[in-house]
């Protein structure tokens, strides 16, 4: 672990460290108000540029946290045991287990599994905690944007399995462009209801 380096006289009186920090944030300023133009000329792209999303994206690494997804089994079955680790493990106490008894070799599974987004911070340490890998956030997908009612930002476990079904039938390039083409839909139209059925289930 890096210790923590003790400041000197002239650190600690800040005035340097903010002209410094004026100095980098101007420069930088100037850079890309002068060169970008020639930059964007000549196909350079070291500058900002404005990513217009959904139209545009650029491409997440393989790590990147997006929402959430409980895997299946291959008969389809979900692989949670109960064991609410990965509730324990949440640091904003979003994740909320109903566990129930299950039949033959199955001790138990979750009969309610439900993540408050609007709580979640996508720390990914319920990813972590879970022992039986059922729990990812690899869906390379932004958190939903739900309408104004917080009860639909609350994630349940058939939304969680769909999510699952969907990436290991359609792949998840596929799975990423169905998304943008809603969000470009919402854009066109905000009234209408992109979703079909899945608000009437919300309701």
């Amino acid at each position: 672990m890096k210790q923590r380096s003790k400041m000197t006289l002239i650190e600690r009186l800040y005035l340097v460290e903010v002209v410094k920090g004026v100095k980098l944030t101007f420069f930088r300023l100037l850079k890309n108000i002068i060169l970008h133009p020639f930059e964007l000329i000549r196909g350079q792209h070291k500058a900002v540029v404005t990513v217009q999303y959904p139209d545009e994206r650029r491409p997440y690494p393989e790590r990147y946290r997006g929402r959430h997804r409980l895997t299946l089994n291959d008969d389809g079955s979900i692989r949670c045991k109960a064991c609410f680790l990965c509730a324990t493990a949440c640091p904003s106490q979003c994740i909320h287990i109903e566990a129930a008894e299950g039949k033959g070799s199955l001790e138990k599974y979750p009969a309610r599994y439900e993540i408050d987004t609007l709580r979640c911070s996508y720390c990914g340490l319920c990813v972590e905690a879970c022992p039986v890998d059922a729990l990812r956030m690899d869906s390379a997908q932004h958190p939903q944007i739900y309408p104004a009612k917080p009860e639909l930002f609350i994630e349940d476990k058939q939304t969680l399995m769909k999510r699952s079904k969907e990436l290991n039938s359609l792949g998840k390039e596929a799975v990423v462009q169905k998304r943008l083409e809603e969000i470009k839909a919402i854009e066109i139209n905000p009234e209408q209801d992109p979703y079909g059925q899945f608000w009437a289930r919300k309701k």
